[in-house]
């Protein structure tokens, strides 16, 4: 079982790069994955969602995830 956060995204997408600035300037470590590199990644962001595939998907390793976070909502989870 990891022990970090995993960050479902894409290169272009301004939310992934907005939340992963916000991990980043708080020094939380996590995995990135691209979803348009990475067919199994995809589905697990689908397998989440029911089928849509939003982004950023963030998964604890708890298995809770967030879905397109507000930096509030990102903020808070981390502070659970």
């Amino acid at each position: 079982m990891t022990t970090k956060l995993t960050v479902y995204g894409a290169s272009w997408c301004p939310d992934v790069k907005r939340s992963r600035a916000l991990l980043d300037g708080t020094g939380v470590e996590y995995d990135y994955i691209d979803v348009e590199a990475d067919a199994a990644a995809e589905a697990r962001v689908r397998e989440l969602q029911d089928g849509a595939r939003r982004i950023p998907t963030i998964v604890w390793p708890d298995g809770t995830h967030l879905v397109e976070p507000s930096d509030d909502e990102l903020t808070a989870h981390l502070n659970r």
